[in-house]
């Protein structure tokens, strides 16, 4: 390019249902919302950077309602906890605890 040429640079936009969107994966929107009798969760154990974590799962459930949910067990429970991916991740060896609470909510486990 010689001087005095001039550069233009049209900026578009996508088209087509392209979405900066990327928090909400698609395996939560494809998830049908489950009364808590129609449940049946399991518990799994990890460890994770040498400490434990309970795991509870896999919930049926509304942003809104997980959020509600997980504040009530953590509260009762005086620990830390999220939800990702469907699951409920609480610090700590829970299993005992978290049981009777979420048999208060009309969860079922599998057996």
């Amino acid at each position: 390019m010689g001087r005095g040429t001039k550069i233009e640079i049209e900026f578009g936009s996508f088209g087509g249902g392209w979405e900066a969107d990327n928090k909400a994966g698609p395996a939560q929107a494809d998830k049908e919302v489950l009364p808590p009798e129609k449940h049946s969760l399991v518990f799994r154990r990890e460890k994770r950077r040498g400490k434990p974590v309970t795991l509870v799962g896999e919930f049926f459930l509304d942003k809104s309602k997980q959020k509600a949910l997980l504040k009530r067990i953590k509260t009762r429970l005086g620990s830390g906890g999220t939800f990702k991916n469907g699951w409920m991740e609480l610090q700590g060896e829970k299993t005992d605890l978290v049981r009777p609470l979420l048999e208060m909510e009309n969860f079922r486990f599998k057996r």
